[in-house]
């Protein structure tokens, strides 16, 4: 069965009321007073939960066997930093890198983004993002058992982004003219925590490339091939966990 996102504090062997979003699930899945489902509050806790009652709007569950369970999240933290997609693109990475393991996700404003929501003129819009997309990240962490939510950045331009005050990390913007793999600097680098900068449709332009030099980023490259932007970033979340977890399980050895 799958898990349900229930925001805490949680009371431990108390009646605790659902919120209308559970209590929606439970109908659909036909859970009846007396069952048990699992819970978890996105900060990394899960519980077990009695169903004791479920109206047509909300319910009560009694939560017993709370722990703090986070086994499924990385060691090192993982950045996406996506230049905005258009269509239902977003939708998808955003789904896609929580399925595969990032811990934060910053959607960037782009000089080749086709969307803009940037601005004061699209604030209401850029906010209606920001909900929809905090609320595929729940429901992704419900289907892949994932107990903390990942952290959803504002809306923000490109060359904001390079100069907010960051704490020293592996900075990689994928580039196919990059010179160098990504893989190589993975390989010749400890496991640590890491930004993944990913450009929209068309990629970064030279102009944005050379600003991320100057601001710590390394120009890597996928290989050969031209990865589209939904595509990019989703397989580099992958080789990095590939690569770094293989490297962790050698020196365990």
């Amino acid at each position: 069965m799958p898990q349900f996102y229930l925001p805490g504090p949680w009371e431990i062997q108390k009646p605790t009321i659902l919120t209308p979003e559970v209590a929606h699930h439970l109908r659909v899945r036909r859970i009846q007073p007396g069952e048990s489902f699992p819970v978890f509050d996105g900060k990394g806790r899960i519980a077990q939960a009695k169903l004791l009652s479920l109206t047509a709007k909300s319910g009560e569950a009694l939560l017993t066997e709370a722990r703090l369970d986070t086994h499924r999240e990385a060691p090192y933290a993982i950045t996406l930093a996506q230049g905005l997609a258009g269509g239902d693109k977003m939708d998808w990475i955003v789904e896609k890198a929580i399925e595969t393991g990032a811990q934060n996700i910053v959607p960037l404003q782009c000089v080749r983004s086709v969307i803009k929501l940037t601005g004061s003129n699209n604030s209401e819009r850029a906010q209606k993002r920001l909900i929809h997309w905090k609320g595929i990240i729940q429901a992704a962490c419900e289907q892949c058992d994932r107990t903390v939510l990942a952290n959803l950045e504002p809306i923000q331009g490109f060359e904001a982004y390079l100069k907010t005050p960051q704490k020293p990390v592996l900075r990689l913007l994928l580039s196919p003219e990059a010179t160098q793999t990504m893989n190589s600097v993975l390989i010749e680098t400890t496991p640590q925590d890491i930004v993944l900068m990913i450009g929209p449709e068309g990629g970064h332009s030279p102009e944005e490339e050379a600003l991320a030099q100057a601001a710590g980023y390394q120009l890597v490259s996928l290989g050969e091939r031209v990865l589209r932007t939904e595509t990019a970033g989703i397989v580099a979340i992958t080789a990095v966990h590939t690569i770094w977890n293989l490297e962790m399980q050698n020196r365990l050895k």
